[in-house]
């Protein structure tokens, strides 16, 4: 079934998955880079349990959403109130993992108004000018995902065509082998979770639809990531729970260690053995989504 979707006033499209407790406190949840609004449980029981409605969206670009080209990653915050004032929502809270965690952020600067709480989990942080030098932000980094902005250094052409191939390429891994279709450089925490049946065929639904209609989401998250986000961390004055793991290589624990400094209001957690996922995803939403419901973290 076709998902629904939100008509922006630019002629776009934002599509949407809407589930958890239909009257629970609502959370609209980012998706990292690649994926799409399929990157969740699929029983919303899990996320009811924490008493919130729980709606991700497909990012500009991905599954059923319309492309944005040349998008900021502050962009994100418009597209987010627009979901929001669609669905009836007053107030809120935002959760963004890996390349959605600068999305998150983007939402914590500029909507302070409507979000809450924003939960960041395991994210990059901004490059250049305000942000980290380049041997800084690619230092431990998984060598794929380092790759990316050699890519972008080439142009947005050859860009769209390496990412085609990435894509392709992990299509087969996920196939042939699931522990390393992220990167053959992830730490052995993520290739365990990686390898189990469950996750496969999690990735599985996301990876058809997330490229759904090309890679566009792909390449302009790249971009947006290699370029200044739009806004300034320093200016965030809600709460930001922020979390990441020392053995992560896709987003490496000094990019958690400079967001912690340079986020006045963020609440950090370190993780000496996690990674770039969640080793217990059902214990790490419990705890998130009731952190992002309640402002109290257990």
């Amino acid at each position: 079934m076709e998902p629904p979707t939100i008509l922006l006033p630019d002629g776009r499209r934002i599509a949407y998955l809407d589930g958890g407790d239909p009257a629970g406190y609502p959370v609209i949840g980012l998706h990292g880079t690649p994926g799409c609004r399929l990157n969740r449980l699929p029983d919303d029981e899990v996320y009811a349990r924490t008493g919130v409605r729980y709606i991700t969206t497909d990012r500009a670009g991905y599954g059923q959403s319309s492309r944005h080209r040349g998008r900021s990653v502050a962009d994100e915050a418009a597209d987010v109130r627009a979901v929001a004032d669609a669905l009836g929502l007053d107030r809120f809270s935002v959760v963004g993992g890996s390349g959605g965690g600068p999305h998150a952020l983007a939402c914590a600067a500029l909507l302070d108004d409507r979000v809450e709480r924003v939960a960041c989990q395991s994210s990059l942080a901004p490059l250049g000018e305000g942000g980290m030098a380049r041997d800084a932000w690619l230092w431990q980094m998984e060598p794929e995902a380092a790759q990316a902005l050699a890519w972008v250094d080439a142009g947005e052409g050859a860009l769209t065509a390496e990412i085609q191939a990435a894509q392709a390429r992990m299509e087969r891994l996920l196939v042939s082998d699931p522990a390393s279709f992220l990167g053959e450089g992830m730490g052995g925490a993520d290739q365990e979770v990686l390898a189990r049946p469950e996750v496969v065929a999690a990735f599985t639904r996301i990876m058809a639809e997330q490229a759904a209609h090309g890679v566009g989401g792909s390449v302009d998250d790249t971009l947006a990531f290699a370029r200044p986000w739009g806004f300034r961390l320093e200016d965030i004055s809600i709460p930001v729970l922020l979390t990441y793991g020392l053995q992560d290589f896709s987003c490496p624990p000094d990019h958690g260690r400079w967001l912690a400094r340079h986020l006045p209001t963020a609440l950090v957690v370190e993780d000496g053995a996690g990674g770039h996922l969640p080793q217990d995803l059902e214990a790490d939403i419990a705890r998130t989504f009731s952190w992002l419901r309640t402002g109290q973290l257990s």
